[in-house]
């Protein structure tokens, strides 16, 4: 009995699967078939669209800074031809790109010129687009120059302040600051901080790190600074900051103690400002070196020929203030130097030890001058930037 239940229920699963199997084609044939399958390519396409092309320019803008640049972006298509020619068939510097979907110009305009830009473009259609723009660019009431306290390739210390002094007012800072470019390696926190309308002043957070590498592109020409202000011309400086030269000055044990990379190389007497000249405290910065200079007391409102007057000539000098401190050689003082303070505000050296200080230093290295009994350094005394905190400094 057994065996026919089997042979039984063996057909009937037989006859089961067929129907499945017979039923699962005519289904899939119904509903289309192949043609559904996840696989198979769609059976309609986008028709080819035609080229845009995106102007930084308008057709008859006027007062388009000279200072940007002039660019072109297509999309569905690409540039084939574009130039931009001034009035008198000057033919502007430009780049296009590779892929033929942006082109820009690689120089500035001129102040107050016309130009025509004109576009050739092919879009993913095969059809050829021309468009044109003829501007005027701005002409400025008037023109402000910069200078930067750093030359190009110099070596300075580690508290070097990067000063940049505008040849007249700048009415928008935020548009100055954003002209200028300041990149080091290693990278360097720092801010700007103004001093009038004319100086901006870029100062680190800390002081340098020995051997960093910076480079300055104070790209201001045409830039709109405000109220008719443009920039005159672009700058850029390069610079490589040295070792790491620490003077400090004690008006008490007459002593001037140096550090290199803060290992402390050499200790020399000195002589400070005298009671009625106190040598003002804090922390200066080498703003200059002189060899052969004349002291002369009537360059900070002092007569020469007055009783507190002087004109003296030094064979070592080097500026720490615009207020006249000055380290130099001093010769005359050596028998005061180690034991009294006899200046007129300088720090007096022998004409050995100020010749071996000159010669070891660079701009931008650091001065501190304590217990001289004088008044607090002004910070806006010269370069003493690190009179000021970095909360004071962004203040």
């Amino acid at each position: 009995m057994r065996g026919r239940s089997t042979r039984s229920g063996g057909r009937w699963v037989a006859l089961l699967l067929a129907a499945a199997v017979a039923t699962g084609c005519t289904s899939s044939a119904a509903e289309g078939g192949p043609s559904d399958s996840p696989d198979s390519p769609p059976t309609s396409t986008q028709p080819p669209k035609p080229v845009l092309l995106a102007l930084s320019v308008s057709d008859d803008e006027k007062d388009v800074e000279p200072g940007q640049s002039v660019t072109v972006r297509a999309e569905h298509g690409t540039i084939t031809k574009a130039s931009l020619i001034g009035k008198h068939g000057t033919h502007v510097k430009d780049d296009l790109r590779a892929d033929g979907t942006f082109w820009t110009t690689t120089e500035p305009l001129g102040f107050g010129k016309t130009y025509t830009l004109t576009v050739e473009a092919e879009g993913e259609d095969g059809k050829t687009v021309t468009e044109e723009s003829t501007f005027i660019t701005t002409t400025p009431a008037r023109t402000v120059a910069v200078s930067i306290n750093v030359w190009d390739d110099e070596v300075v210390g580690v508290g070097m302040p990067l000063i940049f002094t505008f040849s007249g007012p700048v009415p928008d800072r935020d548009a100055a600051e954003e002209a200028i470019d300041i990149t080091a390696e290693p990278e360097t926190e720092g801010d700007f901080r103004w001093f009038g309308d004319n100086t901006v002043i870029w100062r680190p957070k800390e002081y340098w790190e020995p051997g960093t590498e910076v480079s300055i592109d104070a790209e201001i020409y045409g830039k709109d600074f405000g109220d008719g202000a443009f920039g005159a011309e672009d700058k850029a400086v390069d610079f490589t900051v040295g070792d790491k030269l620490v003077a400090v000055a004690d008006g008490e044990s007459h002593e001037m103690t140096v550090s290199i990379n803060d290992e402390k190389v050499k200790t020399m007497p000195i002589s400070m400002g005298k009671p009625s000249t106190p040598t003002p405290e804090g922390t200066y910065t080498v703003m200059s070196e002189h060899y052969g200079y004349t002291m002369d007391s009537s360059t900070y409102g002092v007569p020469a020929e007055s009783a507190a007057g002087y004109r003296t000539y030094v064979e070592y000098a080097v500026r720490l203030s615009n207020s006249g401190i000055f380290y130099h050689s001093a010769p005359w003082s050596v028998g005061d130097q180690g034991n009294t303070n006899v200046s007129h505000g300088c720090i007096n050296l022998s004409t050995g030890n100020a010749a071996w200080l000159m010669d070891k230093s660079n701009r931008g290295d650091l001065f501190t001058v304590r217990n001289s009994g004088g008044a607090e350094l002004e910070p806006t005394d010269g370069w003493s930037v690190w009179q000021m905190s970095w909360e004071e400094w962004q203040s």
